[in-house]
Formats: C-alpha cells, structure tokens, sequence
C-alpha cells in the first residue's frame, strides 16, 4: 500500500471516521422525525487495503480523495423495496446529490440485468454535518448514501462474497441461475409489500367489521388488541378492577399480550370475535364472579404490576372454560400467558379449580385437582 492516496487516507482515518458517525446521526435523525419504519442504518469506513484494491483495479482514475466518493458510506436497509423510494425522496429533498456518482440501480430494467441492486447516492456534506469537521483541514466533501431493501441487500452481500461484480465475472453456465434468482428476489419483495398493505387494509378496516360482521373477524393479535380497547372488554376489564379495588393498567407496556390472549383463546375453543363477544355478555356474572375469588388467591400473580392488565376479563373466561371442560388443562392456559415461576404450576391450578368450584357450588373435588 504504497500509493501516496492511501498514506494520505491512513493519516487522516479519524477525520473521516467522524464523518462517517455525524452522517450516520444525521440519516437516522431524518429518518427518525419522517416516520418512516426501516430495518437498520450503519456506518462504513473504507479499509485502506479496500481502497489500495480500488486504485489498482482503477489506475489514474483517481487523483485526490475527494475523487473517491465511497470513502464515507451510510447504508440503510428498509423492510420493503416500496420503502427505498421513500427513503430516496427524503434523501433528495435534504441533501445535494452528486448526481454524476450517483445511480438508481432498481431502475434497470433490462431483462437480462445483472444483480439485484438498490439506490446510491453520492452527497455533499450537509451544513448539520459539515460543523462536525470544520475543525479540519481540507475537510471531506461528501460521503456515499445506500439505500436497499432486505432482500436486495442479502443479494449484494453474497454477490459480493461469491465475487461477481458484472455480468462477465460470472461463469456463462451460471449466469442463468443468477437472473433467476434476481427474479425470484424481486418477486418475494413484491409478495413482501402485498402481504404489508394488506396487513394495514386489515387494521384499517377492523373496527368497522367487528362493529357490523363480527362472527367474520378472526381472533388473533390484531383484533385481540382492539377489543381490549372497546366494550364489552374493556367494560368487563374495569369491573374486574373496580371489584378488586385497584385499576385497569390501560397503558401496560406489552406488545406480546394479545398474541398470548389469542393463543389462549384458541385454545379453549374460541376463533371468533363474534362467538367471543356473545360468550362475554352471557357469562359476564360467571367472569366476575370467578376473577373475584381467583386473583385474590394469587396476587403474586398479578399484584406486583399495580393493578390488572387488559384483556384480565378474556383471561378469567379462557379459565372458566378449561376448568368446564374436563379434556382442557388449566395449565396450558398458565403456560400460554408465560406465568411459570409465579407459584408452583399445581398451585396455580389448585387456585384456579377452587375458584372454579366456588362459582359453580361444586360439593366434591375437582379429579384435577392435587
């Protein structure tokens, strides 16, 4: 590594290494206070041995760094091939873009295109970045922005460790499962953001189908969680609560409850929003009855968060059910909401049987019971 560039490189590394952390801050700021959702954002140095390859491979191409526009790189990986536009538009409105450097890899179309690339842009060092590195001489002037789907960043990657930076790198007899990869590539990013937009039709239209057509709504995280937010949960929930003397934890930070709630509704038998909803105003009397006598038994259970949490009424049902049913296990349901190391498993559904009996006046022992 004897070229004069990469000396000079080498002796001013942590100049652009601050570079690279203020460009880094900078892109994720914006990003950050545009909302817009993506996997990661990092920051690259080039190794010298990396950029002494570049000249080698590229001679007299490069006469100064600043010719060499890679040396800074912040790379983003977005979710969806949908979101590298977003990202894109937002980079252009906020930065000057060397556009001579810079490329639009997934706008080419050709059809027998080489690779599954992303966009990158070549920019200016923006003033929020620039006061990072005035205190340098001949500070660096711009620094290189990627931006790339999941999927086309896996394809980059291993491109890149198999080698093949073009299209005659690659041997004639696999070139064909390349392009075919490519597409297929594309086309589970296209499924990718299908399957995405019809997530949030879904999500959208939920309030609307469980007001009008709620034996059509599938129980599952997405409609659990709105109905721990409307009557008659919500109601049942804040009677369990009012009964205890304590209150409804509504802002109780768990983002795995209603996928827990749902599994353990499933399995006692309930798979409709419907079905759920009418079990819940005939048996609201049964719930409280047995919540009552339940949770005091078991506040190591449910105490130590200050209150109960939503969805504490489906819960209590789920419970009453198993407990009715005589090939369902109380404790499936104890494992289902993740409460191993509370109490001992036998005492858990000794409690919950006893409660069991007591709203139903049961004269003998429950043959579950210990």
């Amino acid at each position: 590594m004897n070229d004069p560039l990469v000396t000079a490189y080498q002796a001013r590394e942590a100049q652009y290494a601050a570079l690279r952390d203020a460009a880094l801050a900078h892109t994720t700021q914006l990003i950050g206070e545009a909302g817009l959702k993506i996997h990661n954002i990092t920051g690259r140095l080039k190794r010298p041995e990396s950029l002494a390859d570049k000249l080698r491979r590229k001679p007299g191409r490069y006469r100064t760094l600043e010719d060499v526009t890679d040396l800074v790189a912040v790379r983003v990986i977005t979710y969806f091939e949908s979101d590298v536009a977003a990202v894109s538009r937002l980079l252009e409105a906020h930065h000057q873009i060397n556009w001579e450097h810079s490329v639009d890899k997934s706008m080419m179309h050709d059809p027998d295109r080489f690779g599954y690339m992303g966009v990158h842009y070549v920019v200016r060092v923006p003033h929020q970045v620039e006061q990072f590195v005035l205190h340098v001489t001949e500070p660096p002037q711009h620094y290189e922005v990627q931006i790339r789907s999941i999927l086309q960043h896996a394809w980059a990657e291993i491109e890149h460790d198999l080698g093949y930076k073009s299209r005659e790198a690659v041997p004639r007899e696999v070139q064909r499962r390349f392009y075919r990869l490519a597409g297929l590539l594309e086309m589970a990013d296209e499924e990718f953001m299908a399957l995405d937009r019809l997530s949030r039709d879904y999500a959208e239209t939920l309030p609307e189908r469980v007001r009008d057509e709620p034996d059509s709504v599938f129980i599952d995280a997405q409609s659990i969680s709105h109905l721990l937010e409307v009557s008659p949960v919500r109601d049942l929930d804040e009677a369990v609560a009012g009964a205890l003397g304590v209150p409804l934890l509504t802002r109780w930070p768990d983002l795995e409850r209603p996928q827990r709630l749902a599994t353990l509704l499933h399995y006692v038998g309930v798979h409709s929003v419907g079905g759920l909803l009418g079990e819940l105003r005939r048996g609201r009397a049964d719930i409280l009855d047995f919540a009552a006598r339940l949770l005091p038994r078991l506040p190591e259970a449910w105490l130590p968060a200050g209150g109960v949490r939503p969805g504490t009424a489906l819960v209590n049902h789920a419970l009453l059910r198993a407990c009715a049913n005589p090939s369902l296990n109380p404790q499936e349901i104890i494992m289902a909401l993740d409460m191993s190391g509370v109490l001992s498993a036998q005492q858990l559904v000794d409690s919950v049987l006893d409660a069991y009996a007591g709203v139903i006046g049961a004269a003998g022992p429950d043959p579950r019971h210990t």
